[in-house]
């Protein structure tokens, strides 16, 4: 599994993924981004007994069965991640470009302003898709429930 790049990093490399996709004329670029919850230092072990029956009696003893959703949940950081969507060959090939990066809570501002210009030029050559064919299809569609 690749290591997650540093802010600067992911903006170079990024940047570097929306040139070459500009320059092949075809392409796509996939963003996403998700909250980071994962935490090492807890087991993935399944609870002891006693464990659940403590579990079991604190449950029974809370009254507010919304409880939990009425406590904020306390800021988390943010996983960024950009690929270039290669279909399976291209994979084979290694020429899938895989991206991530993970922003703390008190740095998603500064972020979401670069990331959103990097965004920004990045999608400015972009030409819009061709739909005649299915813009087409739909007119035939009508004409055939004109005529019915």
């Amino acid at each position: 599994m690749s290591k997650h790049l540093s802010q600067d990093e992911f903006f170079t490399a990024l940047t570097a993924l929306f040139t070459t996709q500009k320059q092949t004329q075809k392409g796509t670029v996939l963003l996403s981004q998700k909250r980071l919850t994962y935490d090492p230092s807890q087991k993935a072990s399944s609870p002891s007994p006693e464990q659940q029956q403590q579990q079991q009696q604190q449950d029974e003893e809370q009254e507010d069965p919304f409880l939990s959703l009425s406590t904020p949940l306390p800021p988390a950081p943010i996983l960024i991640r950009a690929t270039n969507a290669k279909s399976q060959e291209g994979r084979k090939e290694g020429k899938k470009v895989k991206l991530s990066t993970v922003v703390q809570p008190d740095e998603l501002d500064a972020f979401y302003l670069r990331y959103a210009e990097v965004c920004k030029a990045g999608m400015s050559g972009l030409k819009p898709r061709d739909r005649t064919k299915r813009k087409a299809k739909e007119k035939a569609r009508r004409k055939m429930k004109a005529q019915a």
